[in-house]
């Protein structure tokens, strides 16, 4: 069994709908990859936007693509204060009463009424991987990152699909406490 999986930071983000892009950025604008993620077919774009809470805004947030099915917005419980708004701990896609806020592009503005979301820690693994580690999709597990500041996640959730690459995602408040920088490994602990 291979419990180890490569420990990445997911900085705060937008995903947003083609139908958004386009307001954002103009008639038929498509997104330009700069960038691939860990994640095979995801990508950093060059493109930024602004995201407006009822407290204060924050500038050139990165987005990925590709286009998605619904806009959201992922922050850190940090961002989340910042900005001025709650935003509930969930998975990816999971945004129905979640907090809103606006999203500001150089040709125009979208008003999100829900889709602002704190990730919950996921894991991705191909079902090699997964089996590999001895876990099955939406398993709960715990994951231990050794450092000067030893830390061990709980509640992490365990994401399966054949198109997805082993590695776990926490965002900048979870890294930072854990001293989670550069390349990072976490040991896999099952409930």
């Amino acid at each position: 069994m291979n419990n180890k999986v490569l420990v990445e930071t997911s900085a705060r983000h937008v995903h947003l709908t083609q139908e958004h892009i386009e307001i954002l950025f103009g008639a038929g604008y498509q997104l330009t990859p700069i960038k691939d993620l860990s994640q095979p077919g995801q990508f950093a774009c060059a493109e930024r936007v602004t995201v407006v809470g009822p407290k204060k805004a924050i500038e050139r947030v990165s987005i990925l693509g590709p286009a998605r099915k619904a806009s959201q917005v992922e922050v850190s419980f940090t961002d989340a204060r910042t900005l001025g708004v709650s935003a509930p701990v969930r998975e990816s896609g999971d945004v129905a009463g979640s907090a809103g806020c606006k999203l500001v592009g150089p040709c125009g503005e979208v008003e999100l009424s829900e889709g602002v979301i704190v990730a919950k820690r996921h894991i991705h693994f191909t079902p090699e991987e997964a089996q590999e580690a001895g876990v099955s999709d939406k398993e709960i597990v715990q994951l231990k990152i050794t450092s000067e500041r030893t830390t061990i996640f709980d509640d992490v959730v365990v994401r399966v699909h054949p198109n997805f690459k082993g590695a776990m995602h926490i965002d900048t408040d979870e890294a930072n406490a854990a001293q989670a920088f550069g390349e990072v490994y976490g040991e896999i602990i099952k409930k």
